[in-house]
């Protein structure tokens, strides 16, 4: 084959989406990310580079402490030694992140094991790794328990013992447990108002001359103590804001 045959560049993405080999060419476009999942195409002239050219064609400096993964079409994440070939014809891995890091910690998504490199992952990473589809959301395993919902503006602290295991799922009413004389009941709305309390805790029809009162202790809203009447209300914590209903018959 003579070098008109060549194509400038082949890339990786459309061949894998394509289902076909990497045609020969003078550079493969891949993606890299940096301690993140914003990546960008960068180019290697090899189709069978080394650890250390991927981090040199995205201007990264193999001296410099850096870990790097694949991301496998399973959503498995390889490590990929800077010193040691990897062929991006038989791999399919399209996608690579570089961590500066001396340490990795490990997680699960969806049964795909994953590396990270720092101490802390958002949500918003776990979502773009994920990709749940509409109605899902991402949740921590919790063996034993019930599972946690993760919002994707949080950060998940990943040093914990043992390996986090995370799991797309269709997404559940949300649920804030609260205590009512003494009793926990649950209910699913972030915010609730006096009358609903009043049903909890003396539930049916009252008589007009019935009176209630209502006192309240670490609720999420400020003030998080107080009294609450008819007519307000008040966001709660999920779990452990605490109502005390008093019901006073007038003569």
């Amino acid at each position: 084959m003579n070098n008109n045959e060549l194509l400038d560049f082949d890339d990786l993405g459309d061949a894998l989406r394509e289902g076909r080999a990497l045609r020969p060419a003078r550079g493969y476009r891949f993606q890299l990310a940096e301690d993140s999942i914003d990546f960008h195409p960068r180019v290697v002239a090899d189709p069978v580079p080394l650890g250390r050219q991927l981090l040199e064609a995205a201007a990264l400096d193999p001296g410099g402490g850096f870990s790097l993964f694949a991301i496998l079409p399973s959503g498995n994440f390889e490590d990929v030694r800077l010193d040691e070939p990897f062929d991006l014809r038989q791999r399919g891995a399209e996608r690579f992140i570089a961590f500066r890091t001396d340490r990795d910690f490990k997680l699960t998504l969806n049964g795909n094991e994953l590396c990270w490199g720092k101490p802390v992952v958002s949500g918003s990473v776990l979502y773009g790794l994920a990709k749940p589809a509409d109605g899902e959301a991402v949740y921590l395993d919790v063996p034993g328990g019930e599972d946690r919902l993760i919002e994707p503006g949080e950060l998940v602290d990943l040093t914990a013992p043992g390996i986090e295991r995370f799991i797309t799922a269709q997404k559940r009413p949300p649920t804030f447990e609260i205590i009512v004389n003494a009793r926990p009941r649950v209910v699913n709305e972030r915010t609730v108002t006096f009358e609903q309390v009043v049903q909890i805790a003396f539930p049916g029809p009252h008589e007009p001359n019935v009176v209630f009162s209502m006192t309240y202790r670490h609720a999420a809203s400020t003030p998080h103590a107080g009294e609450l009447g008819a007519g307000g209300s008040v966001d709660v914590k999920k779990k452990g804001t605490i109502f005390n209903v008093t019901r006073t018959v007038q003569s």
